[in-house]
Order: C-alpha cells, then structure tokens, then sequence
C-alpha cells in the first residue's frame, strides 16, 4: 500500500491550540499561570528515552531502584528516574495476567483447581485442589489477594499449560511495543529472565486500565467470592489513602524488593505510576501523584472535525477533498509554559472516487522534537460521487454554451 507522509503546519501558541479550544490564546495563558484553568501550553517531555533531562526528577524518588510517571492516553512521562533499567517487578506481573484473562475467556467460567495452581508457593488465596471457582472470583483473588496459586489456576485454564499462558503475556506486551519486558511466570515469583521496566510497567498499567472489567476489579474496596468451597472476603488495601485511587497492583520478592503499580485520576486526567525496589513505596506514589495534578492539565491540542488537510480526489466529481480529525487530540501540558509543535499528515493511498463520508484516509501525527505526542484517524470530510457519464455529458454541455 502506498503511503506518503506530509509535513502539514507548525503548532505554535496561536495555531492549532487557539483554533481547537474555546478559550482564546491570551486567555489559555492567563489560567495556566494561574493555575486556575484546566487549559495550558507545555513543552513536551520526551517519550521515548524515560530518562531524558525532559522529564522531571523529584527527591523522593532516589528510594526507589527505578520510578515512572505517566499520563495514560498519551504514554506521556511526567517524572523519570533509572525508569528504562530492567528489573524484576514481583506480583505486579498480575496486572498483564489479569488483562490477558479479561481478553480471552468469561468472567463466568469455571475453573478446577489443579494440584499444581493449589501448591504454589507464596501470597494465596488458600485454593484446594479440584475446587471449582469462576473466573471473576479468581481475577478479585489475583488482584486484590495476590494470589499466586489463582494466577497459576487462571493460567492453566486460558492457556492450557502455564508456558503457553506466559506466551501470550509476551505476545501481548509485544503487541504494545514493550521492548524490556519479559514474562516468564504468570504470578511473578522470581526468574532471572523475567523482568521489566519501570516506565513499560507503567505503560502496562494504562493499558489494562482501558479495560472496564479490569479497572472495575481494582477499583473494588470489598469483594466476597460467590464460587469455591469457603467463604473468601477481600479487601483492597491501595484504595484507601489517596483520593481518586484506583490501585492497581503491589508486589514483594527478596529479589524484587517492594514494587508498587499505581493510579489516580482527576479533573479529566487519569496518571499511572510505577516503583521498583522501593521501600517507602506508599509514601513515594502519593508524592509523585501530588506533582502530576499540581504541574500538568490536558490540553485540546486538535479538536474532533478540525479540517487538518486537503487531497486530491482521482476520478471524482470533486477533485479536492477536506481531510478532518476523527478524534480529539488531548495531551498533559506543564501549566505555564508553551508548545511548539507540528502535525504530520499521512495518507494510507492515493484517494480515487466514490468517496464516503467520515471514511478513513490516513492518520494525523502531533510530534514536537521528532517526538510523537499524539495521534488521530484522518476522515473524509464530504462525500464524492464517481464521475459518471452524466456527469460528462454536462461538462461537456457546459463547455459549448460557454
């Protein structure tokens, strides 16, 4: 398929944003230094290399062997420290076990326990061999009771074996472009081929937490399983000192140290956080959490239906067609501070009539630094009919009458 890419305008604080947003570009900056809008200009951190001098540093961080601070629909690190270091990540690993068993199977199956899923060491849900339970009873034990033995149960039941189970995890962090994680089992007890990162665990968080289902489990304060052989009540521990919590996920090996996998939302935006080997790990999150809201907003950058380019139509009765963001172009900006930046407009072919409205065409890429910040489908702005022999025999008709 042909592409071609085209460097298409350069953002500045009076371009996209004024046009995107309600407010006016005096009025933009105004609140900003104020602190008292949710609308600012920022310039950008750099998302690839966590650790660039883009990204912020705070003192309680240097506790931790590797730290991270995202927002969660851009990707976008706030705070970085050691934060592209692999390392082990303990029962975090839970987080990408439970996304991969939302996406594969019913919360309303049954799972028999085996031999080997009861006998795992560690954290447990105390599960019995040849105990029936369903999924979402296990997920709420995975989560909130870090149980090892419902991580290996679960496991064996989407996967069949435990090794094809940890297959698809890597297929799925694959899938997000992790390139410095490794799973090796699904509970995270320690191997030295299992590992990630702080900010690709963070970016791990995100992800699972688009998932209703799962944001909904680490959501719950209180959880009693309906299935299995005893009454099981669960409390969720990360829930209850910071607000606008909503968990994720501890983990503890001797190896690992203490590691911890937070998130927080508020005024619109939702930061994910990770620690890796650090002790103080419930003083840190809320610290990291605190510097988030208090130094970024969202910002509108592109607004849904903004007209961002125009192409030629081949055979159509129209031969120009408007190209329009499908989506908002939303990300976390410093409060205070100003962006510079460029929307690169991509076509996925060359356009060739019947045209339908709101199809798809391309897509609109917002970097700044060579960096991509933000990403939308680009539509068709109006429908464009195939040129047909009427529409020559008029043409025509209109050039003799000329």
């Amino acid at each position: 398929m042909k592409r071609r890419t085209i460097p298409f305008l350069l953002l500045s604080i009076a371009l996209i944003a004024c046009s995107a947003l309600p407010s006016s570009v005096s009025a933009i900056a105004q609140a900003a230094a104020d602190n008292s809008g949710s609308s600012c200009i920022s310039q950008v951190a750099d998302f690839d290399d966590a650790d660039s001098n883009k990204a912020d540093f705070i003192d309680c961080m240097k506790t931790a062997a590797a730290a991270a601070l995202i927002e969660a629909n851009s990707g976008k690190i706030l705070l970085s420290g050691n934060s592209n270091s692999r390392l082990p990540m303990a029962s975090t690993t839970k987080t990408m076990t439970a996304l991969v068993v939302i996406e594969n199977c019913d919360l309303d199956e049954t799972v028999e326990v085996t031999a080997d899923a009861a006998g795992t060491e560690g954290s447990s849900m105390y599960l019995s061999c040849g105990e029936k339970l369903s999924v979402r009873d296990l997920l709420y034990g995975l989560m909130l009771l870090s149980g090892n033995d419902a991580a290996v149960a679960l496991a064996v039941h989407v996967g069949g074996t435990v090794e094809n189970f940890v297959r698809i995890m890597n297929d799925r962090a694959a899938k997000l472009g992790l390139t410095n994680t490794h799973f090796v089992t699904p509970n995270g007890l320690h191997d030295a081929e299992h590992y990630t990162t702080a900010y690709e665990l963070a970016l791990i968080g995100a992800e699972a937490l688009k998932n209703e289902t799962f944001r909904q489990i680490v959501s719950t304060q209180y959880y009693t399983a309906e299935t299995g052989d005893r009454v099981r009540t669960m409390k969720n521990a990360l829930l209850w000192d910071y607000g606008n919590a909503v968990g994720i996920k501890t983990g503890y090996t001797s190896a690992a140290g203490r590691c911890l996998l937070f998130a927080a939302e508020r005024d619109g935006m939702l930061l994910v956080g990770a620690v890796l080997n650090c002790r103080p790990m419930f003083d840190v999150a809320p610290e990291m959490l605190n510097f988030g809201f208090e130094n970024y907003s969202m910002c509108k950058i592109i607004e849904k239906g903004t007209v961002l380019a125009r192409c030629t139509v081949l055979n159509g009765e129209k031969s120009i067609l408007a190209l329009a963001a499908k989506e908002d172009i939303i990300i976390p900006v410093k409060k205070g501070t100003e962006l510079s930046a460029s929307v690169h407009v991509r076509l996925d072919s060359d356009v060739c009539a019947p045209v339908h409205e709101s199809c798809e065409l391309g897509t609109a890429e917002l970097f700044c630094d060579d960096l991509c910040i933000g990403q939308t489908s680009l539509v068709a702005s109006e429908s464009i009919a195939e040129r047909s022999f009427l529409f020559y025999f008029n043409y025509i008709l209109h050039l003799f009458r000329r």
